[in-house]
């Protein structure tokens, strides 16, 4: 159980909370926008002082049972729970299990996608397959090695990374890919791999070490983003995501709105693919 991340995480996620998310009303005396203390409490059924001394790094070990109230009145993700259960020294559903081999049925789908961009990444963001669409639009993201082959070790250590997204949402995307980092840690087991990009990491990227301490744990994808092409500009895409049933892999496709500015753009790199455009 580590105390120090669990007391951390609870309390970063009971401030994320708004009275309104839980049935509650805020007040005209409350001085602070998160939950109380004693109301998260009241929502899991223990009592205050149980959940100050966990805040406090000083409480026992809750039990698979409580942690499973924690999660539900905190309305934490599937990601958040897993991450929850393992701070606090129990075994989560073991949903990712990391691995290079995609499973046909997958490899299936993603070989019709022959018209819209499309690639396979694990949890640890590994780019897998990508059709020519995708590295038209992206870029070869196949090409890399060692800890590199990770969107989210380039995100924070090659600036190379960052130029396919307006500077605009920059911040929001390394928030991202902590999020993501994090929830690929928690799930990995003992695959060390995670562990050590986030060592390297937090040695090597002052704005990584501030976005990993907000202790944010999601494996998710915008449902709607900006991406730039470097002749082509800017393009708005619809991000489709198909997770493999035991969470191991996701099918990433990227679509445009029909009869849309970025739509006949993707259509021109449908035509040209990776051909460099004329001066």
């Amino acid at each position: 159980m580590d105390r120090a991340l669990l007391a951390d995480f609870l309390r970063r996620r009971r401030e994320a909370l708004r009275p309104a998310d839980v049935g509650l009303v805020a007040g005209p005396r409350r001085r602070t926008s998160g939950l109380r203390r004693e109301e998260v409490a009241a929502l899991v059924g223990m009592s205050a002082d149980y959940w100050t001394r966990l805040e406090q790094q000083r409480g026992p070990q809750p039990s698979a049972q409580m942690l499973t109230a924690i999660a539900r009145a905190l309305r934490l993700t599937l990601d958040e729970r897993d991450h929850l259960f393992r701070l606090a020294g129990h075994s989560a559903p073991l949903r990712v299990r990391r691995s290079e081999h995609v499973a046909p049925a997958l490899q299936r789908v993603f070989d019709r996608l022959a018209d819209t961009p499309a690639l396979v990444l694990p949890d640890l963001g590994d780019t897998l397959l990508q059709n020519r669409l995708a590295t038209a639009l992206l870029g070869d993201a196949t090409r890399y090695t060692g800890l590199a082959r990770s969107a989210f070790y380039r995100w924070f250590t090659d600036p190379g990374a960052r130029s396919r997204y307006p500077g605009r949402d920059h911040a929001h995307q390394s928030r991202l890919q902590a999020a993501g980092l994090r929830a690929a840690l928690s799930a990995g087991g003992t695959d060390p791999r995670a562990a050590e990009i986030v060592r390297r990491l937090l040695a090597g990227s002052a704005e990584f070490a501030a976005v990993w301490e907000q202790h944010e744990v999601a494996r998710r994808f915008d449902d709607a983003k900006t991406l730039v092409h470097p002749e082509l500009g800017e393009i708005d895409v619809d991000c489709q995501a198909l997770f493999t049933e035991n969470q191991a892999q996701v099918l990433l496709v990227l679509t445009a709105a029909p009869g849309s500015g970025s739509a006949e753009k993707l259509a021109l790199l449908s035509v040209i693919g990776e051909q460099a455009f004329s001066s």
